[in-house]
């Protein structure tokens, strides 16, 4: 099992934010009494439901504790716990809004776990979730080819088999409208301009790439991310001084039938 250092994955907290930010707009909850979310991370965009909802007890949930300690350290306001979302999506806490960002493309088969998702979800409510759809970029292919490479493969095999993956927003939405759902989904592609040193593996290293690079033994893992930072900066070449990263993200946002 990998960890989280959310010092390193606050490091483009603005950038990972805005997508956040754009979901939650589409949600038009107005007196909502409880709001979950589901993969919390540090709580610093959890702190922006408590912002938008005052009246309503919030909730962050996260599988990481390192995590967890961050989020309660920075945003009192908010009950956060260490929880697995498929343990809590199979409970039996009913909200009225329920919103994960970035989080259920760790979860192999989520799409089957929506319907327990939106079994939570009070009548009326809304579910609203975000993931990344960049799986084919450069910033992941590169990772996976090098890790499929020995001498890495003895010790990534595992980890590389429970990469994030994502679907495209049509399956979301038709998964949510046949359940029911009133579904809004859309994507968007972000161009992040990002500055100093191998800035995509800082990016990466502090998400996707975070199991791989965990698993490999300390020798070979400084062999491997500076093979992975050269074939980066290929891929995503320095233009004075800044990088541009391509980063495709998948929204859906459904109400749940009153």
């Amino acid at each position: 099992m990998h960890t989280w250092d959310p010092d390193r994955y606050l490091t483009y907290a603005d950038e990972r934010g805005r997508p956040f930010v754009e979901l939650l707009a589409r949600v038009d909850a107005t007196d909502p009494a409880t709001v979950v979310d589901l993969g919390c991370g540090p709580g610093n965009l959890t702190a922006l439901l408590v912002e938008r909802w005052p009246g309503a007890r919030v909730v962050g949930l996260d599988s990481s504790a390192e995590m967890i300690e961050k989020a309660r350290a920075t945003t009192p306001a908010v009950d956060f716990r260490v929880a697995d979302l498929r343990d809590w999506a199979t409970g039996a806490e009913q909200v009225d809004v329920l919103v994960s960002n970035a989080t259920l493309q760790w979860v192999p088969g989520h799409l089957e776990l929506l319907p327990d998702l939106v079994a939570r979800v009070n009548p009326g409510g809304w579910l609203a979730f975000q993931v990344p759809g960049n799986f084919d970029e450069p910033s992941h292919t590169i990772r996976a080819e090098l890790a499929a490479q020995a001498p890495y493969a003895e010790h990534t095999a595992a980890v590389e088999v429970t990469v994030p993956d994502s679907h495209a927003p049509a399956v979301y939405l038709n998964a949510l409208r046949t359940l029911g759902c009133e579904v809004d989904a859309w994507e968007t592609t972000y161009l992040h301009v990002l500055e100093g040193e191998d800035p995509v593996f800082t990016w990466v290293s502090g998400t996707g790439a975070r199991p791989t690079l965990q698993a490999l033994p300390d020798d070979l893992r400084v062999r491997f991310e500076e093979e992975f930072k050269r074939r980066l900066r290929a891929a995503y070449p320095d233009r004075d001084g800044r990088v541009v990263l391509p980063f495709r993200r998948i929204f859906v946002v459904g109400q749940v039938p009153a």
